[in-house]
């Protein structure tokens, strides 16, 4: 992994996005682009009418100036929040700050030949006026990037523990075979792969184990196998939440109904429900 893309709003989730993207380029030499994106909507001139049906913008004009230098003032203050973190770890001379206009998810889409790892945060600006809801653009970028994204909880915390939960789906493949390369992330870390059995389909649970357990230990990996019951998503936070459990790593689609939409799934109700970091696949 050479280059890491770390999304920022200036909030609090944001700011631990930085700490865990510190952890990762320490372990990888990977350097670092901050990027903080202006919403290009707020910039929008609405059209009014007045009652003779006329329509004008000049009330507008000024506002959308002062809107603006408001941005830069903003984008000023996030880019020296998040570099003094990267400052204090020692790695200000392989980091950077970006600041765009646009919308998130299509600027992230610039940079996709240059970066390896998406390193966001789970919630946004909002987290103190909606707590149970994920970032409004997250699930977007989740469902849209071709990299791992890494996507951070409200207080960082080193992992040294790693869960995967596998579904025998391409997206879990390639993450069984992202951790099997990245020994430089995962070499130190104790690896459990988690099957869950719904309805009668123990066999098949047992059989996706099984298939993960060979590939791991192909790679020199001896990880803890465990297959859960019950309903997918408490099975495996609760797992997570009881066993020590520092990093959840998911494939952002899976069989069924995972598969067709991130919005509703598996994937989503794990990312709102688990307090660590998870670590999504496409």
């Amino acid at each position: 992994m050479k280059s890491l893309l770390v999304c920022t709003d200036g909030s609090s989730y944001a700011q631990e996005a930085c700490h865990y993207a510190t952890w990762l380029s320490r372990r990888t030499e990977a350097s670092i682009t901050v990027l903080y994106v202006t919403d290009l909507r707020q910039f929008e001139i609405p059209a009014v009418g007045d009652f003779s049906g006329s329509l004008g913008i000049q009330p507008f004009e000024g506002m959308i100036s002062q809107l603006q230098e408001v941005e830069k003032i903003k984008a000023k203050f996030v880019e020296e929040q998040a570099m003094r973190v990267f400052s204090d770890a020692g790695l200000e001379e392989r980091t950077e700050f970006s600041h765009e206009t646009g919308l998130l998810v299509d600027v992230i889409k610039d940079y996709a030949d240059e970066i390896d790892m998406i390193v966001l945060g789970k919630r946004g600006e909002n987290v103190n006026f909606a707590t149970e809801h994920l970032g409004s653009m997250l699930e977007r970028v989740v469902r849209s990037a071709k990299v791992p994204c890494f996507v951070s909880n409200r207080r960082y915390n080193e992992p040294k523990e790693v869960a995967i939960a596998y579904d025998g789906s391409a997206s879990c493949r390639k993450a069984l075979d992202y951790i099997a390369m990245q020994e430089s992330i995962f070499g130190s870390m104790k690896i459990h792969v988690l099957s869950c059995v719904e309805g009668r389909n123990e066999d098949t649970a047992s059989d996706r184990l099984s298939e993960a357990e060979e590939h791991l230990s192909a790679a020199g990996i001896n990880p803890a196998c465990e297959m859960l019951s019950g309903v997918v998503e408490s099975a495996i936070a609760d797992y997570v939440a009881n066993s020590g459990i520092d990093l959840l790593v998911l494939g952002a689609y899976g069989h069924s109904r995972i598969r067709e939409l991130l919005i509703g799934s598996t994937t989503t109700e794990l990312l709102r429900s688990c307090h660590v970091p998870v670590l999504c696949f496409r």
